[in-house]
């Protein structure tokens, strides 16, 4: 368990890969809650996911849904594994 301290900025985007893998597609919403930050920090956050192809933004309907894509996933599995050795 982490301590209550502030977090990285690779710590905020492993909370949030994690989160949106673990739901399968998200809105911004509960990608936030799951994160636990804010929502405008969130769409930041969540906006350079995606143009780095981390994340995929899909509209359903009038919802704009996200998914992880494969380089998200390869992305979540390397900062999981520094975290390892960092602790």
């Amino acid at each position: 368990m982490r301590d209550l301290g502030r977090r990285t900025k690779y710590e905020i985007y492993l909370d949030v890969l994690e989160t949106v893998r673990r739901k399968g597609t998200c809105p911004i919403t509960r990608i936030s809650y799951g994160a636990g930050i804010p929502v405008d920090r969130t769409k930041k956050v969540v906006r350079l996911l995606v143009s780095r192809g981390l994340l995929r933004e899909e509209n359903v309907g009038d919802k704009r849904l996200y998914r992880i894509t494969t380089r998200g996933g390869e992305f979540l599995e390397a900062l999981r594994t520094v975290r390892k050795f960092i602790q």
